[in-house]
């Protein structure tokens, strides 16, 4: 079996900026890349590393859009995809097509395969698996992020992507299927919540309890420490909860060094 890694998040907002300057000056990280590819959807983005993973603000540019719809379903800007990239793409292709599960974009560039989900057969959020030739070091080359995404990493402040949590009114079910489609055993959590652990990150699957719905509600960061980044989130006027910074409409949890 393959590696599965919790490489890219993707958030959507009603504009990109400022948005980006949020996520980028809270966390102390650095815009690498903007694909002008996402045109073709009617968006604009931006990526910024944290560590050897990679959070993108898309935003749409036009009427009828997929992000459009998903921001008026979830009534305002928050998680919208989870990308996990892998060794095994088409190993994983074939495997998405025994159990049923439709590929609603297919993504293929030079060096660069992608298979985004329909969100209907996976729920949650939208899931893309993908691959790029010669990523097998987190280090090495990652295609949506650009062609020099290395020289941008900041880990002063944000260090790492520990995991990204999916919200349901259901999410023993929803873990159960996207255990299913990933092909990971789903275990619990130190507080009780089911979870599947990847080799990268895990994903955690919660109660929907904000009014929103099923959908990418959150994110755990490993920072070095709290304090200045809920500083500079109350600073930049997002709200503050305990431990967590509510930015792009995405709560998240900061995981300070022990």
């Amino acid at each position: 079996m393959g590696y599965l890694r919790l490489r890219q998040i993707c958030l959507v907002a009603e504009a990109l900026e400022p948005a980006v300057a949020d996520l980028a000056q809270i966390l102390g990280l650095a815009v690498c890349y903007r694909d002008g590819n996402v045109a073709r959807y009617g968006l604009v983005n931006a990526l910024v590393p944290l560590g050897h993973s990679f959070l993108e603000v898309v935003a749409p540019t036009r009427p009828g859009t997929a992000a459009g719809r998903y921001l008026e379903r979830r009534r305002g800007a928050g998680g919208y995809m989870v990308i996990i990239d892998c060794d095994d793409i088409e190993r994983r292709r074939r495997h998405l097509a025994e159990i049923g599960v439709r590929i609603a974009n297919p993504l293929h560039y030079d060096n660069y395969i992608g298979l985004q989900l329909h969100p209907r057969d996976t729920g949650g959020a939208m899931l893309e698996l993908n691959h790029t030739t010669g990523g097998a070091r987190l280090d090495g080359p990652y295609h949506p992020a650009g062609p020099h995404w290395q020289d941008f990493i900041r880990t002063q402040t944000a260090r790492a992507l520990l995991a990204a949590e999916l919200q349901s009114a259901d999410p023993e079910a929803l873990a159960r299927r996207w255990g299913a489609v990933l092909e990971r055993a789903v275990t619990r959590g130190p507080a009780g919540a089911p979870e599947i652990a990847l080799d990268f990150g895990r994903l955690r699957f919660v109660a929907a309890t904000d009014g929103r719905g099923e959908g990418l509600g959150g994110l755990d960061i490993a920072v070095a420490d709290p304090a200045p980044i809920l500083a500079e989130a109350r600073r930049r006027s997002c709200p503050v909860l305990g431990d967590r910074v509510i930015v792009c409409g995405t709560r998240l949890l900061l995981v300070g060094e022990r």
